[in-house]
């Protein structure tokens, strides 16, 4: 019976003994990445293409050797785009799942924490849509990239045209009530010469919210010649179909200054013809000006998921290849030298040149003026989403805050205006 019994244990202890040695050695074949992205909540929309397009990129990646020889696996998180509940994904990431790198998100109050978390833990952080100045301003670190463009940027970008279609016209805005949102509105406000608020007035909604109707009536009654929405995803969706259904479309030039295809997709060619926006990237940039790495991707996510990519998607894609340039020119996985891999570092994949900057990190990249199409140009597609003609563009050096700017941010938020040192620096 002992004899047995031993027979039982020894088999039990080797099947352990094998199990383990086979999970070590799965794990020394693959590298973790964790991607905490809105699965539901008011951004999902944003967020799914995000998962679209990164799981475009990790299938090709695996396809031609993984990074370093290893296979790139996710790990997923639903960002459900609220800052707590990030705290506690990234930091499950970081600590249970071992992963090398986070990224996604679309919202900024969820990248600012999750580059927290990512700073405290030494580990990198991209952000992939996140538009608020501070991401990369006062809550800038050395351990978040962010690979979309920011708020300011876009007022850039939308200057120009405001500027000349719109000058000393009335302007109202009605404006999320979060970081985003305050970043957003000031940089409109300032590049478009309506900083003065009691003349250019405006309402905070709280977030998320699903009524408008309260902000809009306010609108109707200062009767603005430009409606600025400062608002994103399905709000901002929401918001454009109940001012069309009050009247105050045909009264006023709209004006959404971080537009995204899904957010068109939501409000309806008819709520959104004729709006005008600021983007990173559409689909159609591409074929404009003939991009072969942008038009491969675009023509490869249409064929695998029936539909055009996003910016948000374009974001995700470019991450994950930029990632694995990082590492193989570093020769490691170690996050040091991935972040020192990337300081300067010029890419181009599925636009023109662009750059991850030194001092904050910021992607330097052209940022687009466009207006949405007329319905029955957006009807005639074969998916009903090419809503967005180009209509201008800036270079990214002259779009993004230069580096006094970027200082005299830095020293007014009591922060340096140098990133951290890095673990042996």
């Amino acid at each position: 019976m002992k004899t047995q019994q031993l027979a039982v244990w020894m088999a039990l202890a080797a099947a352990i003994f094998l199990f383990i040695f086979s999970v070590q050695a799965y794990a020394d074949q693959t590298v973790t990445i964790a991607l905490n992205y809105p699965e539901s909540g008011p951004y999902a929309k944003q967020g799914l293409d995000q998962w679209r397009a990164a799981e475009l990129a990790r299938i090709e990646i695996n396809a031609n050797g993984g990074i370093l020889g290893k296979k790139v696996e996710f790990r997923m998180y639903d960002s459900k785009s609220n800052p707590k509940v990030t705290v506690k994904n990234v930091t499950d990431a970081i600590d249970n799942g071992h992963v090398k790198m986070v990224f996604g998100g679309s919202s900024s109050a969820v990248a600012i924490a999750a580059g927290k978390v990512c700073k405290r833990k030494h580990n990198l952080f991209f952000g992939t849509l996140t538009y608020s100045t501070t991401t990369t301003g006062e809550a800038a670190n050395r351990y978040s990239f962010r690979e979309c463009y920011n708020s300011w940027m876009a007022g850039k970008a939308l200057a120009d045209y405001l500027q000349r279609n719109f000058k000393g016209k009335k302007f109202f805005y009605i404006t999320a009530d979060y970081t985003w949102g305050w970043t957003t509105e000031a940089s409109i406000r300032k590049f478009s010469g309506t900083e003065d608020s009691s003349v250019h007035k405006g309402v905070k909604t709280p977030f998320p919210s699903k009524d408008f109707k309260w902000a809009i009536k306010k609108a109707k009654r200062e009767k603005p010649d430009v409606l600025v929405l400062v608002l994103f995803g399905q709000e901002m969706a929401t918001a454009i179909r109940q001012a069309v259904a009050m009247g105050l479309k045909d009264q006023v030039q709209i004006v959404v200054p971080n537009l995204t295809l899904g957010m068109a997709e939501r409000g309806t060619p008819q709520a959104m013809e004729g709006v005008i926006g600021a983007l990173p990237w559409t689909w159609r940039v591409p074929y404009k000006h003939n991009y072969s790495k942008g038009i491969e991707f675009v023509e490869k996510f249409t064929r695998r998921f029936n539909r055009y990519p996003s910016t948000s998607g374009a974001s995700a894609y470019t991450i994950m290849y930029e990632y694995k340039d990082a590492v193989e020119r570093a020769g490691s996985f170690s996050v040091p030298a991935v972040i020192k891999a990337l300081e300067g570092h010029k890419y181009q994949l599925l636009k023109d040149r662009q750059q991850w900057r030194t001092f904050d990190h910021q992607s330097i990249q052209t940022v687009y003026v466009v207006r949405c199409k007329p319905v029955e140009q957006v009807l005639a597609d074969k998916y009903h989403l090419d809503y967005f003609e180009v209509i201008g563009s800036i270079p990214g050096y002259k779009a993004a805050r230069t580096r006094a700017e970027w200082n005299a941010v830095r020293k007014a938020a009591g922060k340096s205006i140098y990133l951290e040192k890095l673990p042996g620096e």
